[in-house]
């Protein structure tokens, strides 16, 4: 019986400056990639009540290791994540980022969900631009804390610990391949847009995949997470390397043909030489598949040089 109590007693975490005291979760719901594969690297399908993620990521799931997890757990809805979902769905506690999953706009704030019950945690790496006590950790670390911290609340906490610990060495792995007395590589993500690319800033996951195979994101300046810009910093940067986000909106090989052909990029040396990388959206959003995204993005630079 005591075992029983511990595994249903609350658990108190520190999530974006706030001290929240959680109990057990018993109908959770995670929303897109970021959240759902939290959840399925810590062995936590069975336990989900469904998720919601946008059709855009369909090519995703395709190519993820826990491309099963998805086929059991119910997919409750195909566009972003409502307030109507989540009650419609009586779960009790939901994990999303701030911007991306909540936001005051569409009227679905961790404190509305509070006030029917049901419990919120936010993705680390948008705790920047979150409430009162805006708290900055780098997109990695970011990681590892919302893996820690997922681990407490399921009480998974050594399975959390052992995947972190792996994820680490992984990534130490990746960095000692770096090559000495090489320049990084500047490097221009390119998820979508013509009149304005939307790119990935400071706190966005890609700033540190790309860090950790050796390069140095063109725009990890900008004090944003994923943005738009316009082009005029995109040429005066004068990247390397284009990594091109992969998603269902269109096919990257035509993302490449558009990049090739804009008129403001044929000084660009990445558009000169075409050097161009193709990352999966399910490795370049907050989730266990950065280190892989950082692995894959080493290998291509090392076979360039860098």
């Amino acid at each position: 019986m005591q075992q029983t109590a511990d595994l249903n007693a609350p658990v108190t975490i520190t999530n974006c400056g706030q001290e929240i005291s959680y109990p057990a979760p018993q109908r959770p719901v995670a929303y897109d990639v970021s959240g759902t594969e939290k959840m399925f690297s810590l062995g936590l399908a069975d336990r989900m009540r469904g998720y919601v993620m946008n059709k855009l990521g369909d090519p995703a799931i395709a190519g993820s290791p826990w491309k099963d997890d998805y086929t059991k757990v119910q997919r409750l809805g195909t566009s972003r994540i409502t307030r109507e979902i989540v009650v419609d769905a009586k779960a009790d506690w939901v994990i999303a980022g701030w911007g991306s999953g909540f936001s005051e706009e569409r009227g679905i704030t961790p404190q509305l969900l509070d006030q029917v019950g049901i419990r919120s945690y936010l993705h680390t790496e948008t705790c920047w631009n979150f409430g009162d006590k805006k708290t900055t950790v780098p997109p990695l670390e970011a990681l590892y804390a919302d893996l820690a911290n997922l681990g407490k609340i399921f009480k998974v906490e050594q399975r959390a610990t052992d995947l972190v610990a792996d994820l680490k060495n992984r990534v130490a792995k990746v960095q000692q391949s770096i090559p000495a007395n090489v320049r990084p590589a500047k490097v221009f993500v390119y998820d979508s847009g013509t009149d304005q690319p939307f790119t990935a800033g400071k706190h966005a996951a890609p700033t540190d995949i790309i860090a950790t195979a050796g390069g140095r994101n063109a725009l990890g300046d900008l004090e944003k997470g994923w943005t738009s810009v316009g082009w005029e910093p995109v040429v005066q940067a004068a990247p390397d390397v284009i990594v091109i986000i992969d998603y269902a909106d269109q096919p990257a090989a035509d993302k490449q043909k558009f990049l090739e052909a804009h008129p403001a990029l044929q000084a660009v040396p990445a558009v000169q030489q075409k050097r161009f990388f193709v990352m999966s959206y399910g490795d370049a959003v907050s989730g266990p598949r950065n280190v892989k995204g950082a692995e894959d993005f080493a290998a291509y630079l090392r076979s360039v040089g860098r």
